[in-house]
């Protein structure tokens, strides 16, 4: 009976999912066309006009809005993303290529920073007040203010100007093995730019949800009857914390696909946010469509596994 209802719960969502990304979707190519018309860039001295309006007619951008979005709707539900106007190539291949490093990046990040946030939020909870507790909340509130980009050029200047630890940009060694260790020193500032910036929120709603769970009446009971601390925190206490666990990584994953573009440019890394920044500087509309396509899918896919997972940690909740 619970499986039928988390099956007809999933057929819902993604039924709502569908006029939420046509929307979505809407809202981004209106936006673009009001930025100005990409076969602007082309335009120039050894370009002609009749060129320029001929590559007009050949993208269809003679077209009035409205046609121009169900044109590429259709070729949406096809499989078909289009074509980058500055390369040619297509926006699906483009995407599959770029997606690899990116999610590298991302799930790397993410990990990492569960892995410092969780104990030291639950930490900073059960030593509320502490000398601890006030060092940790102090770092994460330090890690929420100092800007990603501003912490890598920090770090680009400390690492790579001046100490030549670690490489400043791209993915692999110019003429290098492109092997497992040379990704990975390359990966070493990006990821800890991205953790850094990821790491203070976690800490603060882990440690505002481990304070909420520890003053509930079933723990003092707990601790009445002598089962200890140590048991009353991981067998009690973690396992009513992993909603707010499951809420911090559902809120991170966009937020981690919108921050990947500024951390991607910074360090020059071949991801999703670097050909992104680069078709919005060339404005190049499919390649921006196809990437808050992507972006869009991945946030309600987000929101639906997180909304899964909270039914199967705690089977009170109901999904009607």
């Amino acid at each position: 009976m619970r499986t039928k209802s988390i099956l007809r719960y999933i057929f819902k969502r993604l039924l709502i999912a569908i006029p939420v990304l046509i929307g979505i979707t809407f809202l981004d190519f209106l936006i673009m066309n009001l930025a100005g018309n990409p076969l602007a860039m082309l335009m120039g001295p050894k370009v002609s006009q009749g060129a320029v309006e001929a590559r007009a007619l050949e993208l269809g951008l003679d077209q009035p809005l409205l046609v121009r979005y169900g044109v590429w709707l259709g070729q949406v539900l096809h499989g078909n993303l289009g074509y980058s106007i500055k390369s040619f190539e297509p926006v699906a291949d483009m995407i599959r290529q770029q997606l690899g490093p990116t999610l590298m990046l991302m799930g790397t990040s993410l990990i990492l920073s569960l892995l410092i946030a969780i104990p030291a939020g639950i930490y900073s909870a059960v030593k509320q007040y502490s000398v601890g507790d006030y060092i940790i909340v102090g770092f994460s509130f330090l890690s929420i203010s100092v800007p990603s980009f501003f912490l890598a050029l920090v770090f680009i200047y400390l690492f790579s100007s001046q100490l030549a630890w670690l490489p400043s940009s791209g993915m692999y060694t110019l003429g290098g093995d492109r092997g497992f260790a040379d990704v990975v020193r390359h990966m070493v500032m990006p990821v800890l730019v991205m953790t850094a910036s990821l790491v203070g929120n976690n800490i603060r709603y882990i440690r505002s949800g481990m304070l909420e769970i520890l003053q509930a009446n079933y723990l003092r009971t707990a601790k009445a009857k002598g089962i200890g601390q140590t048991k009353v925190i991981g067998k009690h206490a973690f396992r009513n914390a992993l909603i707010t666990i499951v809420t911090v990584i559902g809120m991170q994953i966009p937020m981690l696909f919108g921050g990947s573009i500024i951390i991607e440019q910074v360090f020059a890394w071949p991801g999703l946010g670097l050909m992104t920044m680069s078709a919005i500087l060339a404005r190049d509309y499919p390649v921006i469509m196809g990437t808050a396509l992507l972006a869009a899918v991945v946030v309600q896919l987000a929101n639906l596994v997180t909304d899964i997972v909270y039914v199967l940690i705690d089977p009170t909740i109901s999904l009607e």
